[in-house]
């Protein structure tokens, strides 16, 4: 999945400028919010997410300041700094996994086209010594190492993703949609989306859309591997509902 370079998370959305958009997603694993600061990196954590072995994601994870200035006096790199003031370096996500072999690795998501400038490959060589100095595995990861799928998926949440819905609300529509699933799991969710229109007689198209918000806000999980256009409605896993909710309302204030 990657190319490799031979806590407590410090920085939120509200912290960084990103040339990509921004994100806060529940991640199931960890039961909190996540802050992400572009669509790759969002490409990146949903991966993440869905692998089995994956135990804890802390993104935007900082790096002592302290190693990093003496990795950049050693190497005759100079530091990141704004106006003279050293700037504390972050890894886009520090993982924690089920696996002997790795039980922790870095990663660092950059847009390919990032990597022609100079300087960018400096701070890059900065913190992959860093990771090297801690013995903890570091890899960098392009949008060229995203599936396809997951992109194109991406693309059709994201919209639904910002649509300003009351957590009450999206709560006792997760319950609905869930008792429709259940009750017919093998039927796509194409279908039962149309169904329910037509039972209700809503605008034909209603209900995908409020199943796409459900899932642009991951109060149903799926495996990110899978079009949306393919899900089967036993496909869509509920969310903890009270801690999701507990969660958004927290990131909201």
């Amino acid at each position: 999945m990657a190319t490799a370079l031979t806590t407590n998370h410090g920085l939120t959305v509200r912290d960084l400028s990103s040339q990509g958009r921004s994100h806060r997603v529940f991640g199931h694993k960890s039961q909190r919010t996540h802050h992400l600061l572009s669509d790759l990196e969002l490409a990146v954590f949903l991966l993440l997410e869905w692998s089995r072995s994956t135990q804890d994601i802390r993104e935007q994870f900082p790096l002592r300041l302290e190693d990093t200035k003496a990795l950049a006096l050693e190497s005759g790199i100079d530091h990141p700094s704004v106006r003279g003031v050293l700037q504390v370096m972050s890894s886009d996500f520090l993982v924690n996994t089920t696996d002997t072999s790795q039980p922790k690795f870095a990663l660092q998501a950059k847009y390919a086209e990032a990597l022609s400038d100079a300087r960018t490959i400096e701070k890059l060589e900065l913190e992959r010594r860093y990771w090297l100095q801690k013995g903890v595995p570091w890899w960098l990861i392009t949008e060229k190492d995203i599936p396809s799928v997951v992109t194109q998926n991406i693309s059709w949440l994201y919209p639904a993703q910002r649509d300003e819905i009351e957590i009450d609300v999206l709560v006792e529509r997760a319950a609905f949609y869930q008792h429709h699933f259940q009750n017919d799991p093998e039927r796509s969710v194409i279908e039962v989306a149309k169904q329910l229109d037509m039972a209700y007689q809503q605008p034909m198209g209603q209900s995908l859309l409020e199943i796409r918000q459900l899932l642009a806000q991951r109060c149903f999980l799926f495996d990110i591997l899978t079009p949306v256009t393919k899900l089967k409605a036993g496909d869509l896993q509920l969310e903890n509902i009270e801690a999701m909710s507990g969660a958004l309302r927290v990131s909201n204030q």
